[in-house]
């Protein structure tokens, strides 16, 4: 199986007929990933051409789009300053999941967005987030489908690069994924570290964890407590930014160190004392797994 994406999800792009909109369309089309319409103000009537002749209908509002095909997800490639109209759009529409990939949201913006969301049972990925990928079955964002492979592992991170590693090296160690997903770095997002080990572990074809967080915060702390208590299957964890000097921002805008508080050494502290192996480096990850699958085969 896998999470929140599969063959059954029916996409919308918003803002397909952008630079990035359009280039990830066709890549997430190429992938197999069913993307039924595209969103763009004042475009409505006109059509996306992807790849093999694929044409997508485009629609003015989220409204139409998702009255006229039945979607139910929808991936936001919006500039920044549109991005939260966007999603609250989406999540009034009736789809169930909103993936949004833009960066550099006004955080009160998205206080509004998320608010909007909940109170429509809404799930929303992100922002500044590269999406996810269900190995085989679909990709919703930016994630590259040439570095995974179907298999017992999901994976959940804060950070894009990281995850694109992580899974190199799972597939180049001949290690399958049914989920990978990356949540985003922002100080506000939707779906958090929690929320994905609450699917995985529900999920019975993800027999294993990868937990890939940063410096700054707590969320690390929380969810490796959740583990312990919630979560049947090994877990393996790495954390970025261990070099890192307090009080500088490293990268995404949540990852900064605050006195004491969220340092590297007080999540990898975090992970050990409720049972989660910690690789030291990314390269390390893949090992840690195969040892772990191993050891859950046997016992």
């Amino acid at each position: 199986m896998s999470i929140f994406i599969d063959e059954n999800t029916k996409l919308v792009v918003q803002g397909i007929t952008g630079r990035d909109g359009s280039f990830h369309t066709t890549q997430m089309i190429e992938y197999g990933t069913n993307v039924v319409a595209g969103v763009t103000p004042g475009k409505g009537g006109q059509s996306f051409e992807g790849p093999d002749g694929v044409q997508v209908p485009i629609y003015n509002s989220m409204d139409e789009a998702v009255a006229e095909t039945g979607a139910n997800t929808s991936v936001i490639y919006v500039p920044p300053a549109f991005a939260a109209g966007a999603i609250m759009e989406a999540a009034d529409s009736g789809v169930d999941f909103v993936v949004a990939i833009t960066e550099g949201i006004p955080v009160l913006d998205m206080a509004r967005a998320h608010a909007f969301a909940r109170d429509r049972g809404v799930r929303v990925l992100g922002p500044n987030c590269p999406g996810l990928i269900s190995p085989g079955k679909a990709k919703v964002g930016i994630l590259p489908g040439q570095i995974v492979t179907p298999g017992p592992v999901g994976l959940v991170s804060r950070s894009g690069t990281l995850t694109y590693e992580a899974v190199h090296h799972l597939t180049s160690a001949g290690i399958g994924q049914t989920t990978c997903v990356g949540i985003g770095g922002d100080p506000l997002i939707g779906t958090r570290f929690i929320d994905c080990l609450e699917a995985f572990a529900a999920d019975p074809d993800t027999r294993a964890i990868v937990m890939i967080g940063e410096i700054g915060g707590s969320d690390e702390q929380e969810a490796a407590a959740y583990v312990k208590e919630h979560v049947n299957v090994p877990v393996v964890g790495f954390i970025a930014g261990q070099t890192a000097p307090p009080g500088r921002r490293m990268g995404h805008a949540g990852a900064i160190i605050s006195g004491s508080a969220g340092t590297a050494a007080e999540k990898m502290e975090a992970f050990e004392a409720n049972g989660i192996a910690v690789a030291r480096r990314p390269a390390e990850i893949a090992e840690l797994i195969a040892a772990a699958l191993e050891g859950a085969s046997v016992s």
